[in-house]
């Protein structure tokens, strides 16, 4: 199984990008999907996640500014980050876990300059 992050980036602040997350070797549908973020001295905390069967749930910082998505005939999961703050500055991760098995990709950086 691999996850691959994608479309990060140096953006200002109050800007936008999409983040993608291309999963491989697994049947990507059947699973939850979830989106985390990692600053520097800080824990790791999710964002995002949707269900398989596309229900999304946010953390409260990125509410009304993220959305969530995936498109399961190209197992990826995608996260719209609008109206970027500095705060949101981190390594994004896209993460599946199932019963037995968690999976996490390498991590793709966001950085927002004010």
């Amino acid at each position: 199984v691999q996850l691959v992050e994608s479309g990060g980036g140096l953006v200002q602040a109050g800007g936008s990008l999409r983040l993608s997350c291309a999963a491989s070797g697994i049947t990507f549908s059947v699973y939850n999907m979830g989106w985390y973020r990692q600053a520097p001295g800080r824990q790791r905390e999710l964002v995002a996640s949707i269900t398989s069967g596309g229900t999304p749930n946010y953390a409260d910082s990125v509410k009304g500014r993220f959305t969530i998505s995936r498109d399961n005939a190209k197992n990826t999961v995608f996260l719209q980050t609008n109206s970027l703050k500095p705060e949101d500055t981190a390594v994004y991760y896209c993460r599946l876990v199932g019963l037995t098995f968690d999976y996490w990709g390498q991590g793709t950086q966001v950085t927002v300059s004010s």
